[in-house]
């Protein structure tokens, strides 16, 4: 018996410990109350606090440890969190929130509006990507008493009601983080939150052990008494576990899509691809413009059109998905359909490759670029491998590199790659997730920023005018204008709007209540009796 084989066993027979975590179900509070929810995290997060690190894994675990001020549904309509209720001020520029008076972190201190203030001023600001894109645009910030922050805006900036979800703003425990290294506390692996669930204990490599905060402010909440997300790096081994009833929860790429397709037809297992609108993340391959030849935009241009963007989506994400167009997706405001086309042609590639004086060697190769692998699947492997024989038909050869998640952000933020597969989040508006990746003033070396040295002027102008124009039509011809710069010079090649299925025991209930969906904090998720 094989590795794999062996670990599908453990899965089928229970044997990886989850025998000690019972779903024990009672009824209570007209919902049904306790039992442990089982499901995936792959890959592991390196650590668990989402203001230090906005990887997928880590976001989805710190969405039940940690909060923010506010969530927002299905229609991107902001709900209350740790606020429990906001004004806005008639000229657009004070927001004024006021906090659960109840609310205390996991260790038992208090939550106020300092640890708001901390966190906006002082923690978000070294290690979050769109901090300072967002609050940055505060003339002032403060807490007139224990439950009251106050957001004044230099100028009007509509997007801004939007900007306070858990990926934007985790609330972190001033008590815990002030006057440290926040990016070497070690609270980042041992979390202290005010959200529904706290750690219990994290087996590197086996489970992250979740169990109900008893102190949490919202009575009678949660429902479930604990959460367990399985490690199980083995795609099959995954796919096996929700077959078998040993996790009853999986999302984002836990499972290979063509076994979502397959599973989605279980009469136990209910599927859905919702709970993902305010991400509405797009594949694309980052290009390094810094270096010679991935500086001249002709090279670019190339790879948009060498790479079969309708074959990934169709034999690698079995149709989870569209073709993109740029750096909009379509389910985001303002999006420009009026681009610059690049249809799939390896001679058009070659033809500017050759345009560029790349002539190929006499092996039939013009260059060599670095792609790091990141760990996030079979399906992230085959797009890589792909890609990898897309290019090599033009003379452009790829290098893959494996990586584990610590040392895949490491390169990413450090710019040591040339071509980097990834997805990033569009917060439903171009202000907040959008053009932070193509803004100059945020190339810095974190993690999902514009790492990939693009710089116009243009686009610059054209981004900030946006983001404070008031006129929804004057704001939508701003951004489309933008959209066409960036098209045209393709600091980033756009491959498919991605599609997710969430997978899950039909017991389950109130799982996807939101537009962040299973990043959610999961306080009124329980099983159907």
């Amino acid at each position: 018996m094989n590795k794999r084989e062996f670990h599908k066993y453990l899965l089928a027979t229970g044997a990886l410990g989850l025998a000690e975590f019972p779903l024990g179900i009672t009824a209570a509070h007209g919902q049904t109350r306790g039992g442990t929810l089982n499901s995936i995290v792959q890959p592991e997060p390196p650590i668990l606090n989402l203001a230090v690190s906005q990887l997928t894994p880590t976001q989805m675990v710190s969405g039940k440890i940690f909060l923010s001020l506010l969530t927002y549904d299905v229609n991107l309509k902001p709900m209350p969190s740790l606020a429990r209720s906001w004004t806005i001020s008639s000229d657009g520029k004070t927001y004024t929130f006021k906090l659960e008076p109840n609310a205390k972190w996991h260790d038992g201190k208090p939550l106020t509006s300092e640890d708001v203030l901390y966190t906006v001023k002082e923690f978000l600001p070294i290690t979050h990507p769109r901090a300072k894109a967002i609050f940055g645009r505060c003339e002032s910030i403060t807490a007139p008493d224990a439950q009251t922050v106050v957001f004044k805006l230099t100028e009007p900036f509509g997007p801004f009601i939007g900007a306070f979800d858990i990926s934007n703003l985790p609330v972190m425990p001033k008590h815990i983080y002030a006057g440290t290294d926040v990016v070497k506390n070690p609270a980042n692996l041992n979390p202290i939150g005010s959200g529904p669930f706290k750690l219990k204990e994290w087996v590197r490599g086996s489970h992250i052990h979740l169990v109900r905060n008893e102190n949490y402010f919202k009575p009678g909440l949660p429902y479930l008494d604990a959460i367990i997300y399985r490690v199980v790096p083995d795609g099959a081994s995954r796919a096996l576990a929700l077959e078998n009833g040993t996790v009853q929860l999986t999302q984002w790429t836990d499972l290979e899509l063509f076994d979502a397709n397959r599973l989605a037809k279980k009469d136990n297992l209910a599927v859905t691809t919702k709970g993902y609108e305010y991400f509405a993340p797009i594949m694309w391959l980052e290009i390094n413009n810094r270096t010679a030849p991935l500086n001249d935009k002709r090279f670019r241009q190339a790879v948009m059109h060498a790479i079969d963007r309708n074959f990934i989506k169709d034999k690698i994400l079995y149709g989870f998905g569209k073709v993109a167009t740029g750096p909009v997706n379509s389910k985001t405001k303002y999006y420009e359909p009026n681009v610059k086309k690049y249809d799939f042609s390896i001679d058009k590639a070659k033809a500017l490759l050759d345009e560029m004086g790349l002539k190929p060697d006499a092996k039939g190769v013009r260059t060599t670029v670095r792609l790091p692998v990141s760990p996030y699947g079979e399906m992230v492997q085959r797009t890589c491998e792909y890609i990898r024989q897309s290019l090599a038909k033009v003379g452009i050869a790829v290098t893959l590199e494996s990586t584990d998640p610590g040392s895949y952000t490491q390169r990413i933020s450090n710019w040591d790659y040339e071509l980097n597969l990834s997805w990033l989040y569009q917060f439903g508006d171009p202000a907040l997730g959008v053009t932070r990746n193509y803004v100059t003033s945020n190339i810095r070396k974190i993690l999902f920023t514009n790492t990939v040295g693009y710089s116009n002027a243009q686009v610059d102008k054209l981004a900030d005018q946006a983001a404070v124009e008031v006129d929804e039509a004057k704001r939508g011809a701003l951004y489309s204008e933008m959209q066409k710069i960036i098209v045209d010079e393709v600091p980033i090649a756009w491959l498919v709007e991605m599609d997710f299925p969430t997978i899950h025991d039909k017991r389950l209930q109130n799982l996807v209540t939101s537009a962040i969906g299973i990043h959610e904090s999961f306080d009124t998720v329980y099983f159907k009796g």
